[in-house]
């Protein structure tokens, strides 16, 4: 039997790519339940009026969520210099999105629509770019690659609504759910790289 030495540099990898994975697992689990949640206060998200406490919590924590778990994958992957910078750049979003997310709570669906469309659209161009350049070290990107172009037009598209009567906090469910499959998606072609490392 042939054994095939693990250079350091592909045990990193690999490592790498099995916390990727784990990591982008427990986010699809976040979101689904970040969805659950949603649909059952789809209720309260449907106004012209002021977001309920429950819709508040909901929207303050999924930017937050975002900024610790790009947090997190920043050191799971290793990053340095530029990628460092983009990551950097992806957690002020969150952060900012939550903050202002605090504050849009206190006005109308429709500034909180604005508020998560413009974060949307942002971090979906950051995480382009984070995928455009890890494609080479870690490979397996092209879900990233989608997921972040679809957030850049689901943003675009929350903020347009934002402006509606009609709008609706409960269309954030749906950019929440399509997150979720893009990271399982993610989770399930970086374990097939691995295995064929």
């Amino acid at each position: 039997m042939t054994q095939t030495a693990v250079t350091p540099s592909t045990t990193t990898t690999s490592t790498t790519l099995s916390g990727l994975r784990s990591l982008y697992l427990i986010r699809v689990a976040f979101s689904l339940v970040w969805v659950a949640l949603v649909t059952a206060t789809s209720a309260s998200l449907v106004s012209t009026d002021k977001p309920t406490v429950a819709a508040a919590v909901l929207l303050v924590v999924y930017p937050l969520w975002d900024a610790i778990a790009t947090l997190v994958e920043r050191r799971m992957a290793g990053t340095t210099g530029s990628s460092d910078r983009v990551g950097t750049v992806n957690m002020a979003l969150g952060l900012a999105a939550a903050a202002g997310m605090i504050i849009a709570v206190f006005s109308t669906i429709g500034t909180a629509l604005l508020v998560f469309g413009i974060w949307a659209l942002l971090s979906g161009a950051v995480q382009l770019v984070v995928a455009i350049r890890r494609r080479r070290t870690v490979g397996a990107q092209w879900p990233m690659l989608i997921s972040g172009g679809l957030s850049v037009l689901a943003g675009a598209n929350f903020a347009a609504m934002s402006s509606s009567a009609t709008s609706s906090l409960s269309t954030l469910a749906g950019y929440s759910a399509f997150g979720a499959f893009w990271f399982l998606v993610s989770a399930i072609a970086l374990s097939i790289r691995r295995e064929n490392r």
